[in-house]
C-alpha cells in the first residue's frame, strides 16, 4: 500500500477523490491537509480507488480515515482491514464521524467502538446565523460590530488577491509577534503556514478577505469549501485591540464571499477555555464530532 506526502503537485489527485465527500469535517479538504502534513505527519493512500488519510510508522501505515470517494466504502473499509492483518498491527481508525460509525456498525454490528474526542470537535455553524446576527444570543456580537462600524464608517473590505495578499502575510507575523511573546514554536508554525497559505492560495484553492482602516489591514479571514454545501475557515487574524475587529471580519466575510453555503465550519478549539467560550457564543448548530475506532475485545 503506497503511502503519500499530501503536497501542491497531488492536490488534483486528492480533489478528484474530495469531490465526493458528503461528510462536514475540516480535515476532508485537500489543501487543509496539504499545509497541516507535516505538522500533524500524515499523508495519503489510495485504497480500492478510495482516498484515506493515514499516519506511518516505519513505512508503515498505524492509523488509517474512513475512505472517502464515489464507489463502496465498505470495500475500502475491508482492504484497511486486511492491512492492519498483514502488518500484525492493532486496528485504529481516526478522525471518525458519526455518520461513519453508523455505516460501520451497520456493517459489523457490535465489532468495533468509538471513543470520541471532544477537543478536536469541529463548530458548524449556519449561514444565516453568521450573516444576519440575530436574536437575543448574539446580541454582544451586534454591539462590538456596532462600535467598530462607529469608530471606523471609512473602514474598506476587499478579497484578498494578488494586489494584497503580502499585506495580509505581514499582519500575520506582526500578530504573532504581539501575541506570541515566548517564542512558542506551534504559533510561529501556524504563522509560517498561513505565508504559505496565502502565496500559493490560488493553487490550493482558498479564498478570503480582508478588512482595511486608513490603509492599514486589521484583519484578514481565509478558508476553502468542503463541499457544495459547506465552507471551512481556516484562518482568523485580527488586532483584539480594536473592538469589534473580528465579529466584524467574521461576519463580512461569510456575508460578501459565503452566500452559496448552508454551513460555516469554524474548526476546533483544541480545548482551550477562551477559544471554546468563543467559538460557542456564535451559537453554532451543532459540533462535528470525530472519534477513535477500535475493536471490541472478544
Amino acid at each position: 500500500m503506497k503511502i503519500y506526502s499530501p503536497r501542491m503537485e497531488n492536490i488534483n489527485l486528492l480533489q478528484s477523490y474530495l469531490k465526493f465527500n458528503k461528510y462536514y469535517g475540516c480535515e476532508l479538504t485537500a489543501a487543509n491537509n496539504i499545509l497541516w502534513s507535516k505538522f500533524y505527519d500524515t499523508g495519503f493512500t489510495i485504497v480500492e480507488d478510495m482516498l484515506s488519510y493515514c499516519k506511518a510508522c516505519d513505512g508503515k501505515p498505524i492509523m488509517f480515515t474512513f475512505p472517502i470517494g464515489k464507489h463502496d466504502p465498505k470495500i475500502a473499509f475491508d482492504r484497511i482491514c486486511e492491512e492492519f492483518e498483514a502488518n500484525g498491527l492493532e486496528f485504529k481508525l481516526f478522525m471518525v464521524h458519526p455518520e461513519m460509525f453508523e455505516l460501520i456498525e451497520q456493517w459489523y454490528p457490535g465489532k468495533y467502538k468509538i471513543e470520541y474526542d471532544r477537543d478536536s470537535a469541529d463548530y458548524l455553524y449556519e449561514y444565516k446565523t453568521l450573516s444576519e446576527l440575530k436574536g437575543k444570543k448574539l446580541h454582544g456580537k451586534r454591539n462590538h460590530i456596532n462600535r467598530f462600524e462607529e469608530n471606523y464608517p471609512d473602514y474598506q473590505y476587499e478579497i484578498i488577491d494578488e494586489s494584497n495578499y503580502q499585506e495580509c502575510i505581514d499582519m500575520a507575523y506582526q500578530w504573532e509577534k504581539d501575541n506570541n511573546p515566548d517564542g512558542a514554536k506551534d504559533k510561529q508554525y501556524e504563522r509560517d503556514i498561513i505565508e504559505e497559505a496565502l502565496k500559493h492560495r490560488e493553487i490550493l484553492g482558498l479564498v478570503g478577505g480582508l478588512i482595511r482602516i486608513d490603509g492599514k489591514v486589521i484583519a484578514f479571514t481565509l478558508g476553502e469549501p468542503i463541499n457544495d454545501k459547506c465552507f471551512v475557515v481556516h484562518f482568523e487574524k485580527a488586532y483584539a485591540d480594536i473592538q469589534g475587529a473580528y465579529p466584524m471580519i467574521n461576519r463580512e466575510f461569510v456575508r460578501r464571499q459565503l452566500k452559496g453555503y448552508k454551513y460555516i465550519n469554524r474548526e476546533e478549539d483544541l480545548g482551550l477555555p477562551g477559544l471554546r467560550h468563543a467559538k460557542t457564543s456564535y451559537q453554532p448548530i451543532r459540533l462535528v464530532d470525530k472519534g477513535v475506532v477500535t475493536k471490541n475485545e472478544g
